[in-house]
């Protein structure tokens, strides 16, 4: 079965300062890239799930849908990196049952997202 989410769009308001957090937190870089408007892709290889960061939409904050981003087993070192990149914890590391854990935060951005690792 093919994966019902295929792609993601996340509003930033300063693509470069969301580049620099993301690359620091999720341990990987975040790349530049131009297609008609200049974007942050996300990694990915071959048709994983992905997405980008876009520049001129407001971040939704606490509202809208909650994106978890897979730390592949980091997580401490990710939730290390938020604050030093202007980003908050606004829910500290903590178990998800048998799902592995996770910590919510808040973006350089203003975008709530979750921090995943098994």
């Amino acid at each position: 079965m093919a994966n019902q989410i295929v792609w993601f769009d996340m509003p930033v308001v300063d693509l470069d300062r969301a580049i620099r957090f993301y690359s620091a937190v999720l341990g990987q870089a975040v790349t530049k890239q131009s297609m008609g408007m200049v974007l942050g892709i996300f990694p990915h290889v071959g048709e994983d799930v992905s997405g980008c960061l876009v520049k001129g939409h407001k971040p939704a904050g606490d509202a809208g849908p909650l994106l978890y981003f897979n730390c592949s087993g980091r997580l401490d070192a990710a939730i290390g990196e938020v604050e030093k990149h202007g980003g908050k914890i606004t829910e500290p590391k903590h178990a998800i049952g048998p799902y592995g854990f996770r910590c919510l935060i808040l973006d350089s951005e203003g975008n709530r997202v979750a921090l995943h690792s098994m």
